[in-house]
């Protein structure tokens, strides 16, 4: 049976896939950042898990303010990169995992999780980032994806006691799936950031700090940050750090922290990574 052995959370900062599709990972401003990622890919290339779902919020290339769905999933067989206004970024099309994104979609929807299906679905800077810091560069990425889209761009996005309760039906929901499939799961975003206004620019450390430990320690406690506590204290692209809670949802109670790594700027971003996988290790 299929089973989520373990959960990423990263930051998904565009200019991180910028840095390294036009080779600037080695430079005094970058490699201070990608030195912290190579541990996340050795773990992963040993771990070679069946394949992954990438929960992450599109930035206006598959919707727009015209249609807003709170979570979208993607069931195709192949997810093409998107043009941001600067062309596809130069890294592998994104092959799906149709069979298990069915049966999410389905057992979602009849679990009163209320899904959009996307049939077709371009992929941008939100996902594509997520899979370089794991994967490097490769000429295809390891394992086929499940796209899993969050509204975090129009307000109301949904709580973080919705998408970790959405990670919680989507554990179940996988060891139900009769094929033999090793997933893992990404949350992706934040960490603290701000992009416009008079706090561009803003970066909460102790708030970063503390919701990486949380997530290990209290998921729960996490769960009842609210909206308005993730503008104040993370800034107003903070709030997707919802995203993570699908991630911690869809693990066990106890988990081992294996990897994490934060770093300050990535592009005006605080950028978090962090590894759990399931079981306490006692």
């Amino acid at each position: 049976m299929a089973k989520i052995v373990a959960g990423i959370a990263t930051s998904h900062v565009p200019a991180i896939g910028v840095a390294m599709d036009k080779g600037n990972t080695a430079t005094p401003y970058w490699e201070p950042l990608f030195r912290g990622y190579g541990p996340a890919r050795e773990w992963l290339a040993k771990l070679k898990p069946d394949a992954a779902i990438i929960v992450f919020n599109d930035h206006a290339s598959a919707f727009s303010l015209q249609l807003i769905p709170t979570f979208t999933i993607g069931v195709a067989e192949r997810f093409p990169i998107a043009d941001e206004g600067f062309g596809p970024r130069p890294v592998p099309e994104v092959r799906g995992y149709p069979d298990l994104a069915w049966h999410l979609a389905e057992s979602l929807i009849l679990d009163e999780f209320d899904m959009t299906i996307a049939n077709e679905m371009p992929v941008d800077h939100g996902l594509t980032v997520p899979l370089s810091v794991t994967c490097g560069q490769p000429a295809q990425w390891p394992f086929p994806v499940i796209p899993l889209c969050v509204n975090v761009v129009q307000y109301p996005p949904p709580t973080g006691m919705r998408c970790f309760k959405l990670g919680r039906a989507i554990r179940r929901i996988v060891g139900e799936f009769a094929g033999d499939a090793r997933v893992v799961i990404y949350g992706t975003g934040g960490m603290s950031h701000q992009l416009q206004g008079e706090r561009a620019g803003l970066i909460n450390r102790k708030f970063d700090t503390d919701f990486m430990d949380g997530l290990t320690r209290d998921p729960a406690a996490l769960t009842r940050i609210t909206h308005t506590e993730y503008m104040r204290e993370a800034g107003s692209e903070g709030v997707e750090m919802v995203m993570w809670h699908v991630m911690r949802g869809a693990l066990e109670d106890d988990v081992t922290e294996v990897y994490r790594h934060y770093h300050v700027p990535a592009s005006n971003t605080a950028a978090g990574l962090i590894i759990l996988e399931n079981g306490s290790g006692a």
